[in-house]
């Protein structure tokens, strides 16, 4: 067992609080804190951060959690609490941004296709809001892509997935070699293996209609790219190296 270092603890807790808190009060939590698209009505300033506390299920933040007391303890070990921070919450914003990139280019492609079938601006935005729209325009655009865009204005995103993918890429850059034990199947691997096989189902599920579940994918690789860079950035100016207490 490792001995749990204050930042990781701390992040537990307040996951839990989350948690407990979405059992106890349920959508309203959700409304609240889980990240909405800018544009919705249920949208606040702060679910950017907050969404990385919320989680849909006991696997999900069992999961998540089990993920952030094997990786982080020895990355905030190495860093120190500041900088640990700073990546964690670095990597979240990143897998929201691209999540949310996504969104922005499926629904702006919709809206183009709404505009030019002659809806004015009050039309699209109740559209998006009450989904009421003529048969024409179903016929014109496509039920399935109407539908998709819909998800995506009414998407809710929760949980630490994001900034933990950018917490595995620093493990495999600062701890390459270390072996690691796959649940299925039971056979060791190391971690600069495992991450890159990680990082690129994302993109075959992400790319793909084989996805398990309500998992953003691009949320995942969000968090990848933006730890990817950062760890870049970090080694080449020799910054990996600095603690930050």
């Amino acid at each position: 067992m490792q001995n749990l270092t204050n930042t990781v603890k701390h992040l537990l807790i307040i996951n839990v609080i989350f948690f407990i808190a979405t059992l106890t009060f349920g959508d309203a939590v959700f409304d609240l804190f889980a990240l909405h698209y800018p544009s919705n009505p249920k949208f606040q300033f702060w679910q950017p951060l907050t969404h990385m506390f919320m989680h849909g299920d006991l696997g999900h933040i069992f999961f998540n959690m089990f993920a952030l007391y094997m990786f982080g303890i020895p990355i905030e070990q190495m860093w120190g609490r500041n900088k640990f921070i700073f990546f964690y919450l670095s990597t979240g914003f990143g897998a929201a941004a691209l999540q949310l990139g996504l969104y922005y280019y499926q629904i702006s492609e919709i809206t183009e296709l709404l505009i030019s079938g002659g809806q004015t601006g009050n039309q699209i935005t109740t559209f998006f809001e009450t989904r009421d729209i003529s048969y024409s325009l179903i016929e014109q655009i496509g039920r399935e892509k109407l539908l998709s865009v819909l998800s995506a204005f009414n998407s809710v995103m929760v949980g630490a997935s994001g900034a933990l993918y950018g917490i595995l890429v620093a493990f495999a850059f600062l701890f390459p070699n270390a072996r690691l034990m796959l649940l299925f199947p039971p056979i060791p691997i190391k971690a600069k293996v495992l991450v890159p096989l990680l990082i690129l189902g994302d993109l075959f599920f992400g790319f793909t209609s084989y996805s398990i579940g309500p998992i953003a994918h691009f949320a995942h690789l969000g968090g990848a790219i933006t730890g990817l860079m950062m760890m870049w950035y970090w080694k080449k100016n020799q910054f990996d190296q600095n603690r930050w207490d």
